[in-house]
């Protein structure tokens, strides 16, 4: 009967579609599809299907041939007049390995993955909903091939090849979320995104992307959000969805409402998101260490120090988010598409645990420290209009405002004081991207320009946490006007002379500017009172995907990157360990790469299929933390400790190579396996190791698919760091590591097994549940500050209407 249903739902929809327009559908239940990629000569993408599975053929000859592909389904190549013959409706093969050809977003103009040389990692849809992760942090991590570092709960720093923080480039919908103060240790700013809004997510390894800037020397995570709707007839259209989640580790409560409409040429998206994460819980088996023996208890301004009655409970890691999501769509012509979008983020004050567990002299250091609420806020419109001309065949305008803050607050045990900084930043962002295509659709060039400005304030105070008294401090930037700006025009030519071969290449012109002043020098004094620094740089790339046949593809690309020195580089005062304070360098240079990567992909007809990639990343003039002379001194009184000096420096180079390697492996029809791994190392000149080098890691899934089930038993591990090859920055943070035989601090190996599964009750219901860290072991992944979750028991509901 259901089969029935939906053929006859299909035929309605065919009767009342124009003769030119086409239905694609799932071959098993006969369902329309979604965002079904339908591509021309070449792979150039050139639309995707409505809410119902239609789209437009028409104005094309009977000889032309389209390709439609949609993750998880097989790909299918059909002339117009095929289309036409087989009645209108093109019915798709689902397919059990999820590494089929499918569009990305690599030159901000989507196409086919198989033309392009970079490697790039897709999170489409059915994948975020799939792993339910908590954070957009976990979503990337969800990928395999990134790791991500947490020093709190509230938290999660992407690392991408050995670079982290303001070396990897975070954009969403077109706009890029990096400012001037991202800063070189780990940041938690990727978690202001809501992944229940997040239609895909990709991942761009390496800096060969030139649609992108300064930053993107690792990697570009490249956000997509929800499209909005329209109404292909008169008749308005709704999708409403609610969702729920719970997890014991943590004891989150998630829940979400989310309305997709639309209305003829308009529509609209509106979502609302909230979690509350409680202390979490770490697991019971090994590492005694790790555990949370006791904490500072502050009653009426008096800190006691209290003995944990559950040591493997980390108190004070609790946190709340909310975020908002509004957009607008308008399409006033079949070539012209405007969105306009809010998104709005809000975490509550989340403490930082891992200095919560700092001791001195024998006790606990400090009595609270936690980041005051970050919030951020970012209105953009985006402009699409397709048109044929001699300069382009497509147009894409983005223009965007945020709004972010942040904040420290920090307070030595048995203090009445607690200082505290307020940082607010506001950025404004314009991007123009341009493409054309020749007549016979061998020659793509695309073409754009980039501007931001970044308008930072920063204050201090201290304040008394009994009478409630108020003294200015310190600033952690300076004082006075601050402005981080940039431009760059870039242009990019791909040639595919066949389906089997594709090449690319492009060139970036980068020019950025810092002007900081500081108005009040009596807390430092500094020096200097002015920060002027001003660079430019010309990045490029080049590339080459060959596709010889026999189930292989081969990918060479190498490419240069640029990071100019913001105001968080250049003038920034924060202690970074315990005794030790960072200044500001007014003398710093942009830092360059020079990277290469090369990648194989070879096919066993439908049994196996095997990746392998390797990259090299040589870094000139890099960014790194050095001691320092301050006035002379090596040592200076910083919040009244004595402590010694240290400032970002250019210092010489460093290095980052590896390889990733995936197998996937389909046993059956319905069971298959994938498995990946990352090895790399990292070193700065001198053979120091590299802090933001991750150990090895990776994860191997064995998954079984049938009907409305989808489950996953996999075991996900990381390799150990042992004490040669742990930074300095690391060494100087035992608190944070377990302690090998001769006494030094490391970070030992890990597994974790787990399983999750999906499973559709009705068509308009998903039930999720699962259990991570089956086994209950306690561990702390390197670099992470807390601790990671023990057993973690998970269960959601997904209820579309």
């Amino acid at each position: 009967m259901k089969r029935i249903c939906s053929i006859t739902i299909l035929l309605i929809i065919a009767a009342f579609a124009s003769g030119q327009e086409v239905i694609l559908a799932d071959r098993d239940d006969r369902k329309p599809l979604q965002d079904v990629a339908m591509l021309g000569s070449g792979g150039r993408l050139i639309s995707f299907t409505g809410n119902n599975g239609e789209i437009d053929i028409s104005g094309r000859s009977d000889g032309e041939t389209l390709c439609f592909q949609l993750f998880g389904y097989e790909r299918s190549c059909l002339t117009v007049a095929e289309i036409r013959s087989a009645g209108d409706t093109i019915f798709l093969a689902r397919r059990v390995f999820e590494f089929e050809e499918f569009v990305i977003s690599a030159n901000r103009w989507e196409q086919e993955r198989a033309t392009v040389p970079n490697r790039i990692s897709v999170i489409p849809s059915q994948s975020i909903v799939f792993n339910n992760p908590q954070t957009a942090a976990d979503l990337i991590a969800s990928s395999g091939e990134v790791y991500v570092q947490k020093s709190q709960l509230g938290g999660g720093s992407p690392m991408i090849r050995g670079f982290a923080t303001n070396r990897v480039l975070i954009v969403i919908d077109g706009v890029r979320m990096n400012n001037a103060i991202y800063r070189e240790g780990n940041i938690q700013n990727v978690i202001s995104l809501d992944p229940n809004v997040m239609q895909s997510a990709e991942i761009i390894f390496g800096p060969g992307a030139v649609v992108y800037g300064s930053d993107a020397i690792g990697g570009v995570m490249d956000f997509h959000s929800d499209k909005v709707m329209l109404s292909p007839g008169k008749t308005p259209v709704f999708k409403s969805e609610a969702f729920l989640r719970y997890s014991s580790a943590d004891n989150e409560k998630t829940s979400q409402i989310k309305i997709n409409g639309g209305f003829g040429k308009t529509g609209f998206l509106a979502s609302i998101t909230y979690s509350s994460f409680d202390d979490l819980r770490m697991g019971s088996r090994r590492h005694p260490e790790y555990r949370r023996p006791e904490f500072v208890q502050t009653i009426n301004g008096n800190d006691t120090i209290v003995r944990n009655p559950d040591p493997d409970l980390q108190v004070y890691s609790g946190y709340s988010q909310i975020n908002t999501t509004f957009k607008f769509r308008i399409q006033p012509a079949p070539n012209l598409d405007v969105v306009l979008a809010n998104h709005y983020s809000a975490l509550s004050s989340v403490p930082r645990y891992d200095r919560l567990i700092q001791y001195k002299a024998g006790k606990l250091r400090y009595g609270e420290w936690y980041y005051g609420p970050q919030l951020w806020m970012m209105n953009n419109l985006q402009i699409n209009y397709t048109g044929k001309s001699f300069l382009f065949d497509e147009i894409k305008i983005t223009a965007a405002r945020q709004d972010y803050r942040e904040s420290r607050h920090d307070r030595a045990v048995g203090k009445l004081l607690i200082n505290e900084q307020f940082e607010k930043v506001t950025i404004y962002s314009l991007n123009t991207d341009f493409d054309k295509t020749s007549s016979n659709q061998k020659h793509l060039f695309f073409y754009g320009t980039e501007l931001f400005t970044n308008d930072i304030k920063s204050v201090a105070r201290t304040r008394d946490i009994k009478t409630f008294g108020i003294t200015p401090a310190g600033s952690r930037y300076p004082d006075g006007k601050n402005k981080y700006a940039g431009y760059s025009v870039y242009a990019g030519y791909k040639f595919t002379p066949s389906g089997k071969l594709s090449l690319n290449t492009g060139l970036r012109y980068n020019y950025v500017s810092l002007n900081s002043t500081i108005a009040d020098n009596s807390y430092y004094n500094f020096p200097f009172t002015e920060i002027n620094i001003a660079n430019s740089a010309l990045t490029g790339s080049a590339g080459i995907s060959l596709n010889p046949g026999s189930g292989y593809r081969l990918t060479f690309n190498i490419s240069t990157g640029f990071r100019a020195p913001n105001l968080d580089d250049a003038g920034k005062v924060f202690d970074s360990a315990p005794g030790i304070v960072v200044v500001p360098n007014p003398d710093l240079k942009p830092e360059y790469a020079v990277s290469g990567d090369a990648g194989i992909e070879t096919n066993f007809g439908e049994f196996c299929r095997i990746e392998l990639n390797g990259f090299y990343t040589w870094l000139k003039n890099a960014m790194v933390r050095r001691d320092f002379l301050f006035n002379g001194a090596d040592s200076i009184i910083y919040q009244g400790e004595l402590s010694k000096v240290e400032a970002i420096v250019n210092a010489g180079y460093a290095r980052v190579y590896g390889v990733t390697a995936a197998l996937q492996t389909n046993f059956t029809g319905k069971l298959y396996m994938r498995s990946l791994i990352t090895l790399m190392k990292g070193t700065e000149e001198g053979g120091t190791p590299l802090r933001h080098a991750s150990p090895l890691f990776g994860s191997s899934h064995l998954v079984y698919e049938r009907g409305r089930l989808k489950a996953d038993l996999n075991v996900i591990f990381n390799g150990p760091k042992t004490y040669k090859n742990m930074p300095p920055s690391e060494i100087s943070k035992p608190y944070m590591y377990a302690t090998d035989k001769d006494g030094n601090p490391w970070s030992p190996g890990w597994y974790t097994l787990n399983f999750k599964a999906i499973y559709r009750i009705s068509p308009w219901a998903l039930l999720s549940a699962g259990c991570e860290n089956i086994l209950d072991h306690r561990y702390r992944p390197y670099s992470w500050g807390i601790v990671a979750p023990g057993r973690n028991l998970i269960i959601s509901l997904r209820v579309l209407m």
